[in-house]
């Protein structure tokens, strides 16, 4: 069945992202935690405002996670404000402007890392949805609510070229000097990983195991342990209900591996896109490696129809792809949902409807030209 289409980012508002964090701050410390608010904005655009205006090194400045630059997002950032410095003061004389606002200002003992959050909400405004698909765009949503989807990174991850994986594999192996910032080479090592993790879920997709174990699956508990799968069947009723699923591999020198039928798939797959004994040593700087979910879980679940004069007035055209249609015979709808860190709510709408960008200027926000809505972190 064709997937309905729909456009989204048209306008900021369209594309409503909260930053919830990892753990709340002490109160005290040597890092000040700032909350804000950007419209318009890469993260790393308010980075660099930010850090210029409060005299703080950029290189210094913590970064849980990276925002869209077409959207409204919030998060949190730190700042490096040991006793003495004017930081704090600086920080709380800010005045807000169209595009960057602080909304709460607090301290905590350590830096804010890569990954310190929890997850993410969003409120995404569907525009020009066919009203004859209304009700078939619903349920996909909801059948996505009980499922989970296959938690595949989208082609945000591979750069606007599509080219990181290239650039990554030529850097790593000698044949090209990488980028300089060290940041930069980060987001190449991340797309590589991100390519052998999907072309891992792409197999395990065609043979109907990307959502249920096997022998030797690396098993990701909800409440965040992991295990080695022993017992196929039971765990697979376990998987059934919610409670655990399997893992795929973001490699590094320090990631578990699984064991039987799971280490020999990752095994073919990591060796047939990789080369026969590919030197993990020079990656150490870039990413000790870890464990994806294969299953990403669709938390808080709500699609409501939106009549198109209550939204926000939209930019750029309708989709290329099909015919437009005349007002009345289309609707917006608001769809809100939750994820874990490093999940894509691209992925999400990837399958259910085939989105289309408003606005010819919504670009990916990072240096290398890969993130999404959400960090890159795991």
């Amino acid at each position: 069945m064709e997937k309905p289409h729909a456009r989204i980012k048209s306008v900021p508002e369209d594309f409503v992202v909260d930053e919830e964090p990892a753990y709340p701050a002490s109160g005290t410390g040597d890092h000040l935690f700032l909350h804000v608010k950007k419209r318009g904005l890469t993260t790393m655009d308010a980075v660099a405002r930010l850090a210029e205006a409060l005299g703080a090194p950029r290189r210094d400045v913590g970064v849980p996670g990276l925002k869209d630059k077409i959207a409204v997002t919030t998060q949190w950032l730190s700042f490096p404000a040991p006793p003495g410095s004017l930081v704090e003061t600086k920080a709380r004389a800010l005045e807000p402007t169209a595009d960057l606002e602080v909304l709460a200002i607090t301290r905590h003992e350590n830096k804010l890392r890569t990954g310190h959050l929890a997850k993410n909400r969003f409120t995404l405004r569907l525009r020009d949805v066919a009203r004859d698909k209304i009700d078939q765009v619903k349920a996909a949503f909801l059948r996505l609510g009980e499922t989970g989807v296959p938690n595949a990174f989208g082609a945000q991850r591979f750069g606007r070229q599509g080219d990181n994986v290239e650039r990554a594999l030529a850097f790593l192996s000698g044949k090209e000097r990488g980028p300089r910032d060290v940041r930069a080479r980060k987001f190449l090592f991340s797309s590589l990983q991100s390519h052998v993790f999907n072309a891992v879920l792409e197999e395990r997709e065609s043979d109907g195991t990307w959502n249920v174990p096997i022998l030797g699956d690396l098993l990701k508990l909800e409440s965040g342990g992991m295990f080695v799968c022993t017992d196929v069947q039971t765990d697979t009723e376990r998987a059934r209900q919610g409670e655990l699923g399997p893992s795929g591999p973001m490699f590094g020198v320090k990631m578990r591996s699984p064991e039987h039928d799971a280490l020999a798939l990752e095994t073919r797959v990591f060796s047939r896109l990789m080369g026969e004994g590919f030197d993990l040593g020079p990656t150490k700087p870039l990413g000790e490696g870890t464990r994806r979910p294969l299953v990403l879980r669709v938390q808080d679940l709500n699609v409501t129809l939106e009549e198109l004069a209550d939204a926000p007035a939209a930019t750029g055209t309708s989709a290329a792809s099909e015919t437009p249609k005349p007002a009345e015979q289309r609707a917006n709808l608001l769809v809100k949902f939750v994820l874990a860190k490093g999940a894509y709510a691209t992925t999400v709408l990837s399958r259910v409807v085939t989105a289309e960008e408003g606005s010819p200027e919504a670009a990916p926000e990072s240096p290398a030209g890969q993130e999404d809505a959400d960090s890159f972190a795991l």
